[in-house]
């Protein structure tokens, strides 16, 4: 990369961007404005101005009751819950970092993850305190545990030691704290990668980091003071896609969820109804069952406000264009990972030059494409093996690899992983294509592209078609080893009801986007589809249960 210095500016250039002046802004601006959040099954409500006095609290609690200095790494265990917003700020406001701790992570990992990022103190939620003695023997480095509740200290019954509690502890602790100016390359929150190749591996996130992001994720979608945010991602894994750090710098009401459980998304639904949701993240696993419990509404909701991005894997234009049809919400396809912080592509409005030389059904097939990249992020596509850029013609597929502010430039503390970059660049391990008006397509991870006599099948094309059945809730597709052609599609199908779908008519499907020789050589009905620890499709435990299907 070429850089050059050019004439001295008058700027302030040593102002460091922070994450505490996002929240000490959206306090002087807005500061009755509300943030709801679930306690005990109850809905309640505080303010920005309450949060900010309480996170001033915390950060006094930290540096004077609990030592913490500048680098010291603090772990969270919680829910997206009013607390966890607290600590989301008051924790790198002091210029510790905030460890996410992932709960859906092996509690091998979660122990390996802790001691890795040598954190010092751990924060646990009261339902959440197993987890944390289940890891407790194994942490090196952690000195004592916080304990969130609405309980007295004396009601819980815990092995953790030392242990303190929130509310008692915080309520010792003046209003008043002098936030200091942290340099802005400092790390304010670490998070692991959920590690389905080898341990996890951290990504650091600088200040700078999630500042730009953040001013970069609220103008692409548009959000201001009018907006409220429903925190649908997990808090404990890729800081909830950036979207707290969005509604907190533009002053938007926040709903804070607290637990629920991806098999009922109907209180979900039902907050979004109630409190007038404008905006959200999710993967197609939370949004289809959303959109399964709309569909039983006597009344449908009017959601036309909404922009719901929706990642982790390609949203079914069948998802799309029932989420705008019945309630006027928009799905928006956007891609990123851990390492990215996450936005890299946003697929939102159409580009203009595009508007009027394609069809209304050819719109929507292009929303299934993961969008243009956003401003700020150089992106190229390569040939794994030898690093050579590839055609930008919607046909040649390569690595997509990654550079920009919010990009990480390595992992913490992780000799061989070096071959993960290449010349300045991220490599995502994500096979995709660009077309000539610069959207951006994945085809599949790199490891999970299907080989079958020499040519590549997209499984994430072949989910997306076998998805558009009225009756297909869920499918995924992985390639099982074939002695004659390398590699044969297998489908997993869950669907409504147990119901068995003719297979001329999965057939009718597929025929659009493939020729015959592509089809699954079986699709297979099953109640329940295995997923990852962040909601993605677990393809490899699916691969190596049915790896001897066709061997055999």
């Amino acid at each position: 990369m070429r850089i050059v210095k050019g004439s001295p500016s008058t700027s302030m250039n040593d102002y460091q961007l922070n994450t505490t002046t996002m929240i000490r802004h959206a306090v002087r601006n807005y500061p009755d404005r509300e943030i709801v959040y679930r306690s005990d099954n109850q809905i309640r409500r505080y303010t920005y101005k309450d949060a900010f006095t309480r996170m001033s609290k915390i950060a006094n609690f930290l540096e004077k009751q609990l030592g913490v200095k500048p680098g010291d790494k603090i772990g969270v265990l919680d829910w997206n819950s009013k607390r966890h917003f607290e600590l989301y700020f008051a924790i790198p406001g002091t210029g510790a970092t905030l460890l996410q701790m992932n709960l859906r992570i092996s509690a091998d990992d979660l122990s390996y993850v802790t001691n890795h990022s040598e954190a010092k103190y751990i924060f646990v939620d009261e339902s959440l305190l197993s987890v944390a003695e289940a890891i407790a023997p194994s942490l090196t480095s952690v000195e004592g545990f916080i304990v969130m509740t609405d309980k007295t200290l004396s009601e819980i019954k815990t092995s953790l030691s030392p242990s303190y509690h929130y509310e008692e502890e915080i309520q010792k602790e003046s209003v008043e704290y002098d936030w200091p100016i942290i340099d802005e390359t400092s790390a304010y929150s670490a998070c692991y990668t959920s590690g389905t190749t080898g341990r996890p591996k951290g990504v650091y996130y600088s200040h700078r980091n999630i500042y730009l992001h953040t001013m970069e994720a609220a103008a692409l979608i548009g959000v201001n003071s009018h907006d409220c945010l429903l925190v649908i991602v997990p808090m404990f894994h890729g800081q909830s896609w950036g979207f707290v750090h969005v509604a907190a710098m533009m002053g938007a009401k926040i709903i804070l969820p607290g637990r629920y459980a991806a098999e009922d998304t109907s209180p979900l639904v039902d907050l979004m109804i109630e409190e007038n949701v404008t905006f959200a993240g999710g993967s197609p696993a939370i949004f289809l069952p959303m959109l399964h419990y709309i569909r039983t509404l006597e009344k449908k909701p009017n959601l036309s406000r909404a922009r719901f991005l929706s990642g982790a894997t390609e949203p079914p234009v069948s998802l799309m264009r029932g989420f705008k049809e019945l309630t006027g919400a928009e799905i928006i396809h956007a891609y990123g990972s851990t390492e990215t912080t996450p936005l890299v592509t946003i697929n939102y409005q159409l580009n203009p030059t595009l508007q009027n030389k394609v069809t209304e059904e050819e719109k929507w097939d292009l929303r299934r494409k993961q969008g243009l990249p956003v401003p700020g992020i150089d992106i190229k596509l390569c040939d794994p093996d030898t690093g050579e850029e590839v055609p930008r013609d919607g046909k040649s597929v390569g690595e997509i690899c990654l550079r920009g502010p919010w990009i990480t430039g390595s992992y913490h503390n992780a000799p061989g992983t070096e071959n993960g970059f290449r010349d300045g660049y991220w490599r995502s391990g994500d096979a995709g294509t660009i077309d000539e008006n610069g959207y951006l397509k994945i085809v599949d991870r790199i490891k999970d592209v299907i080989k079958s006599g020499g040519e590549w099948i997209s499984s994430i094309d072949m989910e997306n078609a076998l998805m558009g059945h009225p009756d297909v809730l869920e499918a995924v597709v992985v390639g099982i080893p074939h002695e004659k052609w390398q590699e044969r599609p297998l489908a997993l199908v869950v669907t409504r009801n147990n119901k068995t779908v003719p297979k001329e008519e999965f057939e009718e499907l597929l025929y659009v986007h493939f020729a015959k020789w592509q089809f699954p050589d079986q699709i297979l009905y099953v109640e329940e589809i295995p997923k990852t620890s962040v909601g993605k499709f677990n393809k490899k435990e699916i691969g190596k249960k049915y790896e001897l299907l066709y061997t055999n």
